[in-house]
């Protein structure tokens, strides 16, 4: 007759123990049936997050056949995502505008010139810079974020828009 099984999954020791027994084999599991382009490492972490949010859900006999079930699923969203994406793509976009070609040279150059100029950035000055100007961050929000202070992002910020000034003047 069977022992029961005493160990419980949310357990530390368990959980880690259970990851280094099956991270490989899922790893390969999902490498061989999807491929790399779909990036079967994220897949791993996020199978493995699921196990542990559910870890008092899941009794320890059925954990290797959720984690491979919930793996699967999550590389069949992918993979349906990106069926949805290329049959958008496929779809004819608006091709007509008003602007002449001139005009829309000149934007895709200035675009390039920008991502250029974004690029040249130091890492500190460009997460600051989107964070305020893509995202729409008050300075306080992106220094309770980044755990600095607000004048620190304002230095950041300023210094990033005088960088992209000077850059985007010379190119």
């Amino acid at each position: 007759m069977r022992q029961p099984i005493k160990d419980n999954i949310c357990e530390n020791a368990f959980f880690e123990h259970f990851y280094k027994k099956y991270a490989k084999d899922l790893h390969n599991f999902l490498y061989y049936k999807f491929g790399e382009r779909l990036n079967p490492e994220d897949k791993v972490q996020e199978a493995f997050i699921k196990v542990w949010q559910n870890c008092s859900k899941i009794s320890p006999d059925k954990a290797k056949s959720f984690l491979f079930t919930t793996a699967n699923n999550l590389m069949l969203n992918a993979v349906a995502h990106e069926k949805v994406v290329l049959k958008y793509n496929k779809q004819p976009q608006k091709s007509a505008t008003n602007e002449s070609p001139e005009f829309v040279m000149q934007e895709k150059e200035y675009h390039q010139k920008l991502q250029k100029a974004l690029s040249n950035l130091t890492e500190a000055q460009r997460v600051a810079f989107l964070m305020n100007r893509v995202e729409g961050k008050r300075f306080k929000e992106i220094a309770s974020l980044l755990d600095i202070s607000t004048k620190a992002v304002e230095k950041r910020i300023y210094s990033a828009l005088k960088k992209l000034r000077e850059d985007i003047k010379e190119l």
